[in-house]
């Protein structure tokens, strides 16, 4: 059973949020605080007693923006305590998900929260601290991946994609009508995607050939036009999409 604390600067967020963890039967107990420097001295309470204490907390669900410290603040200073709690954002910006995890956040939950999202975010926080066996997660369907905004799921078809951006442990997926950041490594993708035509041309891209619609060279320096964008080739991937190229061209 997970001891959470959830800090928010909105009253009615976080009275809502709070709803929603105690309602989860993972949680057994959930606090609230307003202000990151309330939290931080719940937190301190917290560590002072121990992680089988009284005051223990195992997670804590955080906003980003807040008035004096903020979100981001206040997680870099728990990483410097010996055994912090988890962290879980909980934000109305998709803006800041990449600085989240850098710092090793387990979730980035969009709002408004729904109830079915936020129990993902608890059974991550479960597994990794042990207190939940994992849940069987099934097969996805091949030709879709769900990405998420303002705080609904969507599902995007893969043929639909462009081209695949790294951002750390994100990949941002590129399309003709916007993008989406998904918690997905791009090693990742490329290994799933192989076969449905998508290749690495950079260590921080990976592209569709049947998107491609112009290779150029110039001065030894290989691009591609994928998209209306265009996208630089590293000298270590250069021939191989070349090849692959004229062997879908021949074929």
């Amino acid at each position: 059973m997970l001891r959470a604390l959830a800090v928010d600067d909105e009253r009615p967020t976080l009275e809502e949020l709070l709803y929603l963890l105690n309602a989860d039967p993972r949680i057994s107990s959930a606090e609230g605080a307003g202000d990151a420097t309330g939290a931080l001295r719940r937190i301190t309470r917290a560590l002072e007693s121990g992680p089988a204490g009284p005051d223990a907390i195992d997670v804590v669900f955080l906003d980003i923006q807040m008035p004096g410290l903020d979100g981001l603040e206040m997680a870099r200073l728990l990483t410097g305590f010996a055994r912090p709690p988890l962290v879980v954002f909980v934000t109305a910006h998709e803006d800041f998900a990449v600085h989240a995890f850098d710092l090793k956040a387990v979730d980035y939950v969009l709002k408004p929260v729904r109830k079915e999202r936020l129990a993902e975010a608890v059974r991550r926080a479960a597994e990794l601290r042990g207190t939940a066996p994992p849940i069987p997660v099934h097969e996805p369907d091949p030709d879709q991946i769900p990405v998420e905004r303002g705080g609904v799921t969507r599902f995007l078809a893969v043929d639909d994609i462009t081209h695949v951006e790294a951002h750390g442990d994100y990949a941002r997926l590129h399309t003709d009508r916007g993008s989406h950041l998904v918690r997905i490594p791009l090693s990742t993708l490329e290994e799933r995607w192989r076969a449905r035509g998508f290749v690495r041309i950079h260590r921080r891209h990976l592209v569709a050939l049947r998107h491609i619609g112009e290779l150029r060279l110039d001065a030894g320096t290989v691009c591609v036009l994928v998209g209306g964008e265009e996208l630089q080739v590293s000298r270590r991937h250069a021939r191989e999409l070349r090849d692959l190229l004229m062997r879908r061209t021949a074929g």
